[in-house]
Order: C-alpha cells, then structure tokens, then sequence
C-alpha cells in the first residue's frame, strides 16, 4: 500500500463524482484524487500504467464492467493484489447480496452513500485516516 499514491475514484454518476471532488478538496489530502467512469477505463488504468494507488473507491453498477468484476479481475491479478491496494464499495445502495459477493472477493469495505455531504466527508475522513495508519503485507518502515 503506497499512502501517497493517489486515491482512485471510480463513480458514473457525475454529480457524484463532483462531490467526491469537493470532499476531497476540502479535506486536503496530498494524494492525487483520480476519477474513472466505469470499471473498464479504471482497470486498463491500472493494469498498464505503473501506478500503486493509495485506495479505490468504487461504485458497483457501472457501465461496461461493474464494480464487483472489476474487484474479481484485481483480485485474481497477481502483481495488483501484491500491491495490498484497500479497496472498498462506495455505493447508493446496500442489497445483501451484493455485500455478501462483496466480502467473498476480500474488499475491504462497503459503505451507503449518505444523502449528506458532511456525512460523506465524515466516511471519506475516517476511511482514509484508518488505512494511513494501517500496516499492509508490503509496508516498508
């Protein structure tokens, strides 16, 4: 996990992609806030550009591939999941079949979009805050 690499958004709704970006703003992290439309475009991203993102933030209905197959193609991506990259569910809606596929591809969170901005910063804030502090496979001190 590299905690200044940047935080990968990956969100098809446009307005909420741009309160994610006014929340990111706000708090000032010195990671580069990265945004993708779907799971596709994050994915190419990924797999072939040598980037180790800080986390991922991903919707799960998206166009072309949805976040639950994007977290089955990181997670079954050898030198990806080397890289401990905490990746989490940041969606509308929590069905408990999504949460239980989820969980059963090792994400590390799922979390229901709040109506409120001040309730998204508040996740935002203590999601980020909990994986700077936390210690992963390949930490180097």
């Amino acid at each position: 996990m590299n905690r200044l690499g940047p935080i990968i958004v990956i969100e098809d709704d446009p307005d909420d992609q741009e309160i994610l970006k006014e929340v990111f703003e706000s708090l000032a992290y010195p990671n580069e806030i990265m945004f993708f439309f779907d799971g596709e475009s994050a994915l190419k991203f990924l797999t072939e550009i040598p980037v180790d993102p800080f986390i991922i933030f991903s919707d799960i209905n998206m166009p072309r591939l949805s976040g639950m197959e994007l977290r089955e193609r990181i997670h079954q991506n050898e030198s990806m999941r080397l890289k401990s990259i905490p990746y989490l569910f940041f969606s509308t809606t929590a069905e408990q079949a999504h949460v239980i596929d989820a969980y059963s591809k090792s994400v590390q969170g799922f979390f229901i979009k709040p109506n409120s901005y001040n309730e998204i910063k508040d996740i935002i804030k203590i999601v980020v805050e909990y994986w700077s502090r936390c210690v992963a496979p390949n930490y180097i001190k």
